[in-house]
C-alpha cells in the first residue's frame, strides 16, 4: 500500500510540475469571474443568491462542461506523453506491475478532477459571494450545492475514462484530447438523435449527467438504472486499459 502510495504521490508531483497544472485552476478562475459578471450585468434587479450561482456553476450544461473539457485537455497525454517521450521505458524497469503503474496514473487523474472540482466551486461561492451577497438563503441549499458537485464529479470522472482509455489506445496526446472533447460536445446531439429509441437508455451519452434522474417519483429507483449504466462504462474502459496497457509491447 505504501508503495502504491508513493508512486501516486510521484505521478501528482510530475502532473504539479508542468504549467499546464496551474493553467488549468487559471481558465476555470477566469471562467467563473467572466460569468459572475455576465450574471451581474443580466440580472438587473433579480440577482440569485450565493448557493443559486455556484450550483448553476456545476450544471453540466454550462460552466460544469467547461470543467470536463479542461479536465480533458489536462489528463489525455498523462499515458500518452509517456510513449511519446519514451519515458514509459523507465517506468516498466521498476519493481513495480504495469496494473499498479497504470492504476496510481489513474488514481492521480481522479485527484485532480476532484481537486479542479473542488476548486471551481469554492471559486464560485467566493464570486457569487462577493457579486450577490454571503446570505445562504433562497430554494438552493447547501445540500444542493453538494449535490451538484457529485453529479459533475460523476460526469467529468466517465469522460476522464473515456479519455484515459484513448491516450493508451492511440499513443496520442493530441487525438485523445479530439476524441474527449468530441465525445463532450456531441452529447446534446446524440442524445437528441437516439432519444426516441427504446435501446438509448443503454447508451453511455443517455445517461451521464445524474442530474436529470433526480426529478423522478421514484428518486433512488430513477437514479438506480444510469448509475448501474454509467458505472458499468466505467468499468468497461478501465478493463480495456488495463488489458491493453499490459500486453502491449513498449518499443
Amino acid at each position: 500500500m505504501l508503495n502504491f502510495n508513493g508512486l501516486v504521490l510521484n505521478e501528482w508531483l510530475k502532473m504539479s510540475k508542468k504549467r499546464s497544472f496551474f493553467i488549468a485552476y487559471a481558465v476555470m478562475l477566469l471562467t467563473i469571474v467572466g460569468f459572475t459578471y455576465l450574471v451581474w450585468k443580466m440580472s438587473g434587479d433579480q440577482y440569485p443568491t450565493m448557493l443559486e450561482f455556484a450550483g448553476s456553476i456545476m450544471a453540466t450544461n454550462g460552466v460544469g462542461q467547461i470543467v470536463t473539457i479542461v479536465a480533458i485537455i489536462f489528463t489525455a497525454g498523462i499515458v500518452a506523453k509517456e510513449h511519446q517521450l519514451g519515458t514509459v521505458k523507465f517506468l516498466l524497469i521498476r519493481a513495480h506491475g504495469r496494473s499498479k503503474i497504470l492504476a496510481s496514473k489513474y488514481t492521480a487523474v481522479i485527484l485532480f478532477v476532484c481537486s479542479l472540482i473542488i476548486f471551481t466551486i469554492a471559486a464560485a461561492l467566493a464570486a457569487g459571494g462577493i457579486a450577490f451577497g454571503f446570505e445562504a438563503t433562497g430554494e438552493v441549499s447547501w445540500l444542493d450545492v453538494a449535490k451538484s458537485m457529485l453529479f459533475q464529479t460523476v460526469y467529468t470522472t466517465i469522460y476522464v475514462t473515456l479519455t484515459f482509455m484513448f491516450g493508451i489506445l492511440t499513443r496520442s496526446s493530441g487525438a485523445t484530447i479530439g476524441i474527449g472533447m468530441t465525445a463532450v460536445l456531441l452529447e446534446g446531439l446524440m442524445k437528441m438523435l437516439l432519444s426516441s429509441y427504446d435501446f438509448s437508455k443503454y447508451l453511455l451519452f443517455m445517461n451521464t449527467d445524474l442530474s436529470l434522474f433526480t426529478g423522478n417519483e421514484s428518486s433512488s429507483g430513477g437514479m438506480l438504472f444510469p448509475s448501474v449504466v454509467c458505472a458499468a462504462y466505467v468499468c468497461l474502459f478501465l478493463v480495456i486499459s488495463f488489458v491493453t496497457f499490459k500486453k502491449r509491447d513498449i518499443a
